[in-house]
């Protein structure tokens, strides 16, 4: 029987919409995590990147329980990511990072992050579903600060270019600033948040990450927010930042599940920082915000569905998605 071509596109809408998550409608599209796969001696900074077999071995373990990832760079790792997910067949998609930074003498490789996350947007239109043009380089207290004016500028030429969604993440401190122009220019708004930093403690933390997100839904109202970062350290040092023994595994437990409960009851997609944790940010808190070990074992948050992967031997297969 031949079928109509209004009603093939009609029959296929519910698939296309699964496959290819619209970050600029407000819902919760699926369990999100943030991801970057650097390991003991590697460095992005460095240009030391994890090899494609690293990066496979991550990106099988997400894909069991993840739908969306966000990357942070437009370079060989998020290549490599990409490039597997499609080679694989994978169902991660992917909000593309492009690292921009205000710092002197840095215009060049801004122009080569520019340059390629276009070209990693358009290479790879069944895996990346969104860019965000920059990270964190808007806050007073970034140290890579760039100009709203010159991030602006960034994402009206990405915008041009690309067949997905453009972002910026940044913090809230910039998103609730009067008078921010970017709202206007971006398809939604990334939105970070961390009570931790704010020296808060575990009972503050939901409840203060779910302030923030009505205070910028108030200062941007028809605008759709994603939380890009939200997340809790399982070690912390002894930084004036932070209440003395913030850092602990079980209260990024209890904090994953409220924000993931949250989340997906008031249709609001949230990623969670982050995957694993990362030795090239050094010893202190920076290094332990991983919901996996450097070495990939499980942490209590997600133990409950990874269970072969408990620290100290393998057990019996996982169970349930994140997020239910």
């Amino acid at each position: 029987m031949r079928i109509p071509r209004p009603l093939i596109l009609l029959l296929a809408a519910p698939l296309c919409a699964q496959a290819a998550p619209d970050l600029a409608r407000q819902a919760w599209w699926g369990p999100a995590v943030c991801y970057s796969g650097y390991r003991e001696g590697q460095d992005p900074d460095k240009q030391l990147y994890p090899s494609p077999a690293q990066v496979l071995e991550d990106l099988r373990i997400l894909d069991r329980e993840w739908k969306l990832i966000r990357l942070y760079g437009s370079d060989r790792h998020a290549a490599d990511v990409l490039a597997q997910i499609r080679a694989h067949k994978l169902g991660l998609r992917v909000m593309l990072g492009m690292w921009l930074s205000g710092k002197p003498g840095k215009a060049e490789e801004n122009e080569r992050q520019v340059a390629e996350g276009i070209r990693l947007a358009k290479a790879y239109p069944d895996v990346v579903v969104a860019v965000s043009v920059g990270n964190e380089a808007l806050v007073d207290w970034s140290d890579h600060k760039l100009t709203e004016a010159d991030v602006i500028g960034f994402v009206k030429r990405v915008k041009a270019a690309v067949p997905c969604r453009v972002t910026v993440a940044d913090d809230f401190l910039y998103w609730v600033k009067p008078g921010t122009k970017l709202a206007a220019e971006v398809d939604f708004i990334t939105l970070h948040s961390y009570p931790m930093w704010g020296r808060q403690d575990i009972d503050e933390a939901f409840g203060t990450t779910v302030d923030k997100f009505e205070a910028v839904r108030k200062a941007h109202p028809g605008s759709t927010i994603v939380f890009g970062e939200v997340g809790w350290a399982t070690f912390t040092d002894s930084n004036p930042q932070h209440v003395p023994g913030a850092g602990s595994e079980a209260k990024q437990d209890r904090y994953f599940r409220e924000m993931n409960a949250w989340a997906k009851a008031k249709g609001v997609t949230t990623f969670f920082f982050e995957a694993f944790d990362e030795p090239w940010k050094g010893k202190g808190t920076e290094g332990h915000w991983g919901l996996f070990s450097v070495d990939r074992k499980a942490k209590p948050a997600v133990l409950p569905r990874y269970p072969e992967l408990r620290p100290g031997g393998p057990t019996t297969p996982g169970q349930g998605p994140v997020g239910n």
